[in-house]
Order: structure tokens, then C-alpha cells, then sequence
């Protein structure tokens, strides 16, 4: 205890606003990854899809699709948090703290998982589409019970880069009044000179990234426990 006290004095100084600021953290990661994931899987898989030789081939709406996510992943997210505040003020009804900071975090998210998405049922190989396509299976059947089905590995390790990233805007939406551990850190750490609080920060984040890797080496392998569950589900 002394020795954390000699270390992080102005951590233990404010237990729990520290605790406070993880756990908006944690809120801000679960709540709009959760959103982010559901609609980037959506989008990843129309992409698919829909581009040139897929099994809903609609040049028009893979154009669409494929450009707005570029625009979108062109944009730097302060610059997104920024551009937002008007639609984020409309929708939630502030543009500050961790309530604020949800939308644009949806919306740098999608752009960037939605391509993760489409880049892991590309790599998919055409020949189990075909076989199922011979077999009289509809799209819907194809999307999901090969596409995702057997994408899974790959799609587990896209949303291991994509929550990464993520853990990263979290922080970058503090530094702007979004709360969280990004917030606590400019607040105390760069702007009051407590540089125990900005380590501290660091080393909590990093902590974050690892428990994400760790369970993406446990259970994204491809030995993949839920995958080895639908695949007995199909026999």
C-alpha cells in the first residue's frame, strides 16, 4: 500500500472517480460496440453480397454502400465528434459526456468493422457458395449458413481489431468532454501535471487490449467452441 501510494498518490487520492471513469468507459465500449457490431455485420454482409459476382449482385447499392463507408472511414473521428454534435444533440439530447460520446462512436465504428466484415466473407472460399447454390439453397440460407458460419474465425479476429480500435476511441472521445478514462487523464494528467494519473490511464487501457486478445486466442481459434456447436447442429 505504501508503495502505491508513492507511486499513484493522486489515483488513490480519487478512488473513485477513477472507478467512475472506468466504468464509462466500459459502458461506452459494450453499449456502442454492441450497435456498431450488429449494423457493420449487416453492412459487411450486403457488401458481399451485392459486389460483382456475389449472389445478390446490385452494382448500384454496393456503389453506394461501398462509398459512404469510405467517406466515412476517410473522416478522423475528432473531426467526426465534432461534425456530429448537431445530429448527436438532436438524437440523445447532449453532445457531451459518455451519452454524447455514443453516436460518434457508432459512427467511426460501422465504416471500420463493416469493411473488416466484408474482407472476411470475401476470403471465403466460392466453392462451398457454389455447392450450396447447386443445392437449391436460397441467399438468406447461403448468408447464414455459409457465409457466417463458416467465416467465424475470421470474423472473430475482425471484431478483435475492431473492439481494439475502439477501446482507442473511447479514449479519444474523452479528450473531447466524452468522459472515461480519456477524460480523467487529460483532466488530471496533462492539464493539472499529475503524471501518476496519466500512467495509471495507460497501463488500465493496456490491461483492456490484452483481456481482448486473450480471449480472442481462447475462444477465436479455429477450434472455436461456438463454431464446433453449429457445425453439430448442421450434422
Amino acid at each position: 500500500m505504501m508503495l502505491l501510494e508513492k507511486l499513484a498518490p493522486n489515483i488513490l487520492s480519487k478512488p473513485d472517480e477513477f472507478l467512475e471513469s472506468c466504468l464509462q468507459t466500459l459502458y461506452m465500449v459494450l453499449f456502442s460496440g454492441g450497435i456498431a457490431f450488429v449494423i457493420g455485420l449487416a453492412f459487411g454482409v450486403i457488401l458481399t453480397v451485392t459486389r460483382k459476382g456475389g449472389i445478390l449482385q446490385n452494382t448500384a447499392v454496393y456503389a453506394v454502400l461501398d462509398k459512404a463507408i469510405n467517406l466515412f472511414r476517410s473522416i478522423p473521428f475528432v473531426i467526426l465528434l465534432t461534425a456530429l454534435i448537431p445530429v448527436t444533440r438532436f438524437v440523445v439530447g447532449t453532445a457531451i459526456g459518455t451519452k454524447g460520446a455514443v453516436l460518434p462512436l457508432v459512427a467511426g465504428t460501422i465504416p471500420f468493422y463493416s469493411r473488416q466484415v466484408e474482407n472476411a466473407l470475401v476470403q471465403l472460399d466460392h466453392g462451398l457458395v457454389e455447392a450450396a447454390e447447386s443445392m437449391g439453397s436460397g441467399p438468406f440460407e447461403i448468408i447464414f449458413r455459409i457465409y457466417l458460419r463458416e467465416s467465424l474465425p475470421a470474423l472473430s479476429r475482425a471484431t478483435t481489431v475492431t473492439l481494439i480500435s475502439l477501446i482507442g476511441l473511447t479514449a479519444m472521445a474523452g479528450a473531447v468532454g466524452g468522459g472515461g478514462l480519456g477524460d480523467f487523464a487529460v483532466r488530471y494528467g496533462h492539464q493539472r501535471n499529475q503524471a501518476d494519473v496519466t500512467y495509471v490511464t495507460v497501463i488500465v487501457l493496456l490491461a483492456a487490449v490484452s483481456l481482448v486478445q486473450t480471449i480472442r486466442a481462447v475462444a477465436g481459434t479455429e477450434n472455436d467452441p461456438l463454431k464446433a456447436v453449429l457445425h453439430r447442429g448442421k450434422r
